[in-house]
């Protein structure tokens, strides 16, 4: 494990701050969605809470963001527990699966718009600024992460909506193995060649640099 200054051992705590708060809210806003959608499903569960208990994920939560501190990368990322839903509670299930998954991810970008605002507040604490600008980068990339079309991800849930009823079927046929495809686009780089620029445009609008 490398040795890490206190610099950056602050600038990863509050990484992992804003993380699990931006997951937490990720997956509420699922739950909340299909809930005005007429499924109580999270909420019956008790996921409609910011209590980061019941959204931790052993991998996701835990074991990844753990892994990056210290193989040194200088990022932090990972995702909560999904909430569950039961589509078959929507009162339209194609309006309710469409506005559930995009759900997720907007409120990502929601998360991002308000941590630029403060962020451009200006300098009147380091601390508080460092926690907006990781603000606004990490639900940068959850959000785009999450709108990648590989099962599960909130990307592939949306365009299985957009799909011909045959091509829908077909890109089922992913969804066992999409775990594996992500893991493949994250080690051959193809996953930041792919993000990287749609990243940057976003980050240089509520950023200003």
């Amino acid at each position: 494990m490398p040795n890490f200054s206190f610099p950056q051992l602050f600038e990863f705590a509050i990484m992992a701050v804003v993380l699990l708060f931006s997951v937490i809210i990720h997956e509420m806003a699922h739950g909340y969605v299909a809930l005005k959608n007429g499924d109580p499903t999270a909420k019956m569960l008790g996921r409609l809470t910011l209590n980061p208990i019941p959204h931790i994920d052993p991998i996701g939560t835990i074991l990844l963001p753990f892994l990056l501190l210290i193989s040194g990368t200088g990022i932090i990322f990972g995702w909560a527990k999904p909430v569950p839903v039961n589509p078959l509670n929507y009162r339209n299930y194609w309006w309710g699966e469409a506005t559930v998954s995009a759900a997720g991810p907007l409120s990502n970008l929601a998360l991002a718009v308000i941590f630029s605002f403060v962020f451009h507040l200006g300098p009147l604490n380091l601390g508080l600024m460092k926690l907006a600008y990781f603000g606004v980068t990490i639900n940068i990339l959850l959000a785009l992460f999450n709108l990648i079309p590989i099962p599960p991800l909130d990307g592939s849930h949306i365009l299985a909506l957009l799909l011909p009823r045959d091509l829908a079927r077909l890109y089922a046929y992913l969804e066992p193995v999409g775990f594996i495809l992500l893991l493949i686009l994250f080690y051959t780089g193809l996953i930041g060649a792919l993000l990287m620029p749609f990243y940057r445009l976003i980050a240089s609008f509520l950023l200003g640099q």
